[in-house]
């Protein structure tokens, strides 16, 4: 079986952050203009901020992906992470989020934040499992998410 291999952000990539995450947002939530946003220009969205993105490659195939949002010097949001429906239970998910909460640990992170759905009970337990704890949710800060957590780093 092949090895998950985590890869950084590259241009050639950036349409693969769009098609893995697009596809969930859809299902579950109307696209909004923050996503539009993100899917169509990480680089000015994410990247240029100061934040990351990586890949998760599963032989030749680019199977998942997440981002982080630089929030202020030392808080970043985690951001957009998904995984393709083929590479679903290989781990990609759990690899993928330790490798970006190191990533932000590396930027100078002292808190990771995020802001999630209680229809997303997959990925819940993958944060829980992180150590990622509740916190007040902030009004207004995205309509469709009825989760904050939080994880000290």
């Amino acid at each position: 079986m092949d090895k998950i291999e985590i890869v950084p952000f590259s241009a050639d990539l950036s349409p693969f952050f769009k098609s893995i995450n697009q596809v969930w947002v859809e299902d579950l939530f109307s696209i909004e203009a923050f996503d539009q946003a993100q899917f169509d220009n990480p680089e000015d969205t994410i990247l240029k901020p100061g934040g990351t993105i990586i890949y998760a490659k599963l032989g030749e195939e680019i199977v998942g992906t997440v981002g982080l949002h630089k929030v202020s010097e030392d808080i970043y949001e985690l951001i957009k992470m998904g995984v393709t429906a083929s590479a679903q239970g290989k781990g990609v998910g759990i690899l993928l989020a330790k490798t970006i909460l190191e990533n932000a640990k590396e930027m100078g992170a002292k808190k990771v934040v995020l802001y999630t759905h209680s229809k997303l009970t997959p990925a819940l337990r993958i944060y829980q499992k992180l150590g990622f704890k509740p916190a007040e949710p902030e009004e207004g800060k995205y309509c469709r998410c009825d989760i904050k957590m939080e994880l000290d780093l």
